[in-house]
């Protein structure tokens, strides 16, 4: 019995890899699809616990309270090299 050649695994190899490679993409297409019809359902049935007038209301809060600590962060990055540079 004679083995395969070297041009004829590699073409076997290829064909299984690019087999796999659709395999696994059309698991994430499938799974892309299965989230946005979920997505649609629990929205149509108002199972949502965020609204997007909460989301946009409490984004401007956080945005506002890291502002404020700047120079709070600036004080621990100024001692943090000076200690660096003291070892």
């Amino acid at each position: 019995m004679e083995g395969m050649t070297i041009s004829e695994m590699l073409g076997q190899s290829g064909l299984l890899t690019l087999l796999g490679m659709c395999v696994v993409f059309s698991f994430i297409i499938i799974l892309i699809l299965c989230m946005s019809l979920l997505k649609f359902f629990v929205r149509a049935a108002k199972l949502d616990k965020n609204d997007a007038s909460e989301s946009t209301s409490n984004v401007a809060p956080a945005a506002s309270a890291a502002v404020g600590n700047d120079g709070a962060v600036a004080a621990a990055i100024a001692a943090a090299i000076r200690t660096r540079e003291n070892i």
